[in-house]
């Protein structure tokens, strides 16, 4: 007769579901949990660019411990992972899957901190108490209208400013969409036509940069300029003389 102590150690622990899904970001892979949530809040994505920002997120910090991985967005049933250049997703989104498996699978903490989740609900409430009706009508477009197509390609967006002398939105790209070839596109073809045709207002959309990603694009630009510098001397040089 076979114990129940031996049932319990042969049968084989049932590991959580995770749908892949590409997106417009070669570098960025979406995560899809439909039968168990990521996130403790509904409507909600955070984004981390660094263990330090990532002190909150228990999750994060160990998808950060994982060679490759470069950033990490948690929204409520998905996560989007974006990574490094020279690594790739074959052996990268199993090792995030294995990671997910394990840290939802025994819950011994919180995806993201409580103190986290109570400081957004905060600034949500402050800022929306202070926005005028112009603001609320652009904030209601963007959750309506943009935000759900921005998630489905594992990205997110989140309202910065609206300078009303100028009529330009400040918005800020994350997840998948930040670092995409057509990131611009989507900002300009995309995001800033829909606001200029509901709201008459709207005059243009700038992206909002975080600080190290301003160093990023500032030291991409650098490098493209000599490169191009020396592409043009090295033309030169093999030119033939004139007469």
């Amino acid at each position: 007769m076979i114990s129940r102590f031996y049932l319990a150690r042969v049968v084989p622990k049932r590991l959580l579901t995770f749908r892949t899904a590409t997106t417009p970001n070669e570098n960025a892979l979406k995560f899809i949990s439909p039968e168990h949530p990521i996130l403790p809040v509904a409507n909600t994505t955070y984004e981390f660019n660094s263990t330090l920002q990532a002190i909150h997120s228990p999750l994060a910090l160990q998808l950060f411990k994982i060679a490759g991985v470069k950033s990490v967005m948690l929204g409520s049933d998905f996560l989007t992972v974006n990574k490094l250049d020279n690594y790739d997703w074959n052996s990268l989104s199993a090792e995030v899957k294995d990671t997910l498996n394990e840290f939802l699978e025994h819950k011994k903490q919180p995806v993201v901190t409580q103190e986290l989740i109570d400081k957004t609900e905060e600034d949500k409430l402050a800022q929306d108490e202070e926005d005028s009706e112009l603001v609320l009508m652009i904030k209601e477009l963007i959750e309506t209208r943009i935000r759900p197509a921005i998630q489905d390609d594992g990205g997110d967006i989140e309202y910065k400013g609206f300078d009303e002398e100028t009529g330009t939105v400040f918005l800020k790209l994350q997840g998948a969409c930040k670092s995409c070839s057509a990131s611009e596109d989507t900002l300009k073809g995309g995001i800033e036509s829909m606001l200029m045709h509901y709201i008459e207002e709207v005059k243009e959309v700038q992206q909002i940069l975080d600080p190290e990603e301003e160093i990023a694009m500032k030291e991409f630009e650098r490098l493209e300029s000599q490169l191009k510098s020396r592409s043009s001397t090295q033309s030169a040089e093999n030119s033939p003389p004139s007469l």
